[in-house]
């Protein structure tokens, strides 16, 4: 895990951390460097690599190996970090009650690191360097070994430089001891992910010069003609002021869009898209993983509704829809039930730039169309200033209008813009998620409807409450909570045991899922009722969202996973102790 500090050139070695001891590991610039120990494959290799099905170890007792590898997903030879020479790295299957013991080897001449997203285990266990081990230096050998406490769909990933980009990330089940919930017929694992040919490094470079360089939805002249046919001259011209005038732009939904990253669906592109074998009168089971570094994704199967069945490995009550928002991190397990042959799984990005499909059928050789990618909307004033904006006929019940405070840290370069009174409703999909169901008929998965079975795990109140905000400056590509990055920002501190409310509190126009490592976060509806357990909660822009969480014993990382974002400077450190 390295940082690139705001005022430090990127062509730097190394990155200092808040504890200067944070060792230079972005794995883009060591590969292209050619600073790496690389096992070549030839184009028939480079073939058979992409056709092949991701391997499953079952536990409980595993060897990982971590090493570069030229593979080309895409059609073009890039360096890649993989674990077992596997994109994505193998599937691990544990059983809940289990001692897992996990040896993972490290042959590259960097560090590494694999972090386990969501699984509760002892904080030296947990995979981050510099804040709960030392990282797995070259040459080592690193023994994880924990028992599982809890079952579901979950997943595992470096936590070191951008070696989650390059390919060391992979699905991690863990099956219930007491059996599943829900009888089916058969399941696929559906791991989704971005890819990129380009050095991560230099990417976050041109981030860093022109925030914007990747944003190819910018508003047009075609777009302005329709407009002023939609809402009059007048109108249209005063909505272009008013951004001009921001200097923001209403399209600003992703850093990154298909003009920097391919989509990957268990390794395999749109060149080859992945077949997953399902027969009609069948109940399959998907679980569904967003394991990209930076792509936030909206999936549907067409002609197929998705019952979802759990959430970040959490059962809740059933609830059907036809398409669902998956940020980067969560997971969800679906059900399907196909009535005819074939099908198409189709998950297009939020900024409708690109989109990645797979084929679910009886046979390889059966095929459904493809569709075409939603056309994007603007961002609105709700997704700029939240509820003090006051329309919200669109987006349901606001709550009460709470004002939040902002700490002086937000007050200066690092900080563009800030919400002084945020939306605090759970029911809106999102920005290009809106209205799809009075234009396509489409019902789209908002928080609003998860509901975990059983309810809270600690029904105390809690004992206060953190107010967190979520802020950047676009400009300058500078990312960070209360206006601190990483390295300059002190931990939170919370008591073993304690329970405690945080408000996270976005202050951007963009969304950002934020994960926190070993601990639950239960999130709270307005009222203040529970409604939903999840381990990575995603923040909409001028949003807050409240969640209560208990403080188990260590140090952990606390984060927005979109990785250029955590490496900007989106993370603190929580102390529990």
């Amino acid at each position: 895990m390295s940082f690139i500090r705001p005022d430090r050139t990127l062509d730097s070695a190394s990155a200092v951390s808040r504890r200067g001891f944070l060792q230079a590991v972005a794995g883009g610039s060591a590969l292209l460097l050619g600073q790496h120990s690389m096992a070549a494959m030839s184009p028939a290799q480079h073939a058979a690599h992409s056709n092949a099905s991701t391997p499953v170890l079952h536990g409980p007792d595993i060897d990982l190996v971590i090493d570069h590898q030229l593979i080309s997903p895409t059609g073009k030879a890039t360096m890649a970090t993989l674990v077992n020479g596997s994109l994505p790295a193998p599937t691990l299957r544990f059983k809940e009650g289990d001692t897992v013991t996990i040896r993972v080897s490290n042959r590259m001449n960097v560090p590494t690191s694999i972090h386990w997203h969501g699984i509760l285990l002892p904080y030296q266990m947990d995979g981050v360097p510099a804040i709960s081990f030392d990282g797995i230096a070259a040459g080592t050998t690193f023994t994880y070994r924990f028992t599982l406490k809890q079952h579901g769909t979950y997943w595992y990933h470096a936590h070191s430089g951008f070696q989650e980009q390059t390919g060391l990330f992979g699905a991690l089940i863990i099956d219930p001891k007491d059996g599943p919930s829900h009888q089916v017929d058969r399941e696929h694992t559906i791991l989704l992910s971005d890819w990129t040919t380009l050095d991560p490094v230099y990417l976050l470079s041109k981030l860093k010069k022109h925030s914007d360089f990747d944003n190819h939805q910018q508003p047009t002249v075609q777009k302005l003609l329709a407009d002023i046919e939609k809402m009059g001259l007048k109108n249209a011209l005063q909505q272009r002021k008013m951004w001009n005038q921001m200097r923001m732009s209403p399209t600003d939904f992703t850093d990154l869009s298909a003009s920097s990253l391919d989509y990957l669906i268990n390794g395999q592109s749109g060149q080859k898209p992945w077949f997953g074998a399902v027969k009609s009168g069948e109940t399959v089971l998907l679980r569904l993983i967003n394991g990209s570094a930076q792509t936030i994704f909206d999936l549907r199967i067409p002609d197929l509704k998705l019952t979802v069945i759990a959430a970040d490995g959490q059962a809740v009550e059933p609830v059907t829809v036809d398409e669902l928002r998956i940020a980067v991190a969560e997971t969800y397990e679906v059900l399907i039930q196909p009535k005819q042959d074939a099908y198409t799984m189709f998950a297009q990005n939020i900024d409708r730039s690109g989109c990645i499909h797979a084929t679910l059928a009886a046979s390889p050789q059966l095929h459904a169309p493809i569709p075409s990618i939603d056309p994007p909307e603007w961002l609105t004033m709700t997704d700029m200033m939240g509820a003090m904006h006051g329309d919200h006929s669109n987006h349901g019940a606001q709550g009460a209008a709470k004002a939040v405070n902002h700490a002086k840290t937000e007050y200066g370069v690092s900080v563009d813009m800030r919400v002084d009174m945020p939306r605090r409703n759970l029911d809106d999909a999102g920005v290009n998620l809106r209205d799809h169901f009075s234009k396509y008929g489409r019902r789209v998965l908002t928080y609003a409807d998860l509901h975990t079975i059983g309810g809270s795990e600690d029904t105390r109140e809690p004992s206060r409450e953190i107010e967190l905000h979520l802020t950047g400056n676009m400009e300058r590509y500078i990312w960070g909570i209360d206006g601190l990055a990483y390295e300059d920002a002190p931990p939170v501190h919370v008591g073993i045991g304690e329970r405690v409310r945080v408000r996270f509190v976005n202050d951007t126009m963009m969304t950002h899922p934020m994960h926190l490592h070993g601990m639950w976060s239960e999130i709270r509806q307005p009222n203040g009722d529970f409604q939903v357990r999840k381990h990575t909660v995603m923040v909409q822009p001028a949003q807050e969202v409240s969640f209560d969480l208990t403080g188990i014993e260590g140090r952990w990382a606390w984060h927005c996973h979109l990785l250029y974002h955590m490496q900007s400077g989106m993370m603190r450190e929580m102390v529990v102790a």
